[in-house]
């Protein structure tokens, strides 16, 4: 058994290949992945997420298009309104999507 750290051992001797593990069983599998296909398995995996991110940027776009034109109200209502509107469009998306795992998870999945 070799001991790892020794009072009169330098850094270089501390953390050299030869003391640290080598498990190379690793599987770099998902490092492989490219960028467009990772989206694509993990929005197939979860599919309220993107539906949540693409609600909340056309409820910021929409506040954005309004600011003009919102008459009287002053400028931090209009955001305060809209950060709710974005707010919980995402929050109702994260709910369904749970919601819809849980069904997929333990009613229709079949019995075995």
């Amino acid at each position: 058994m070799k001991i790892l750290f020794q009072e009169n051992s330098s850094i270089s001797e501390r953390f050299s290949p030869t003391t640290m593990s080598s498990n190379t069983d690793i599987s770099l599998s998902s490092y492989d992945e490219d960028q467009g296909s990772k989206l694509i398995r993990k929005a197939k995996e979860a599919p309220f997420v993107p539906i949540g991110i693409a609600g909340c940027a056309a409820i910021v776009a929409y506040g954005l298009y309004k600011l003009k034109s919102r008459g009287n109200t002053k400028m931090s209502v209009h955001l305060i309104h809209m950060r709710v509107a974005a707010q919980g469009f995402v929050v109702g998306a994260m709910t369904v999507g749970m919601v819809y795992s849980m069904y997929r998870e333990y009613w229709a999945k079949p019995k075995q």
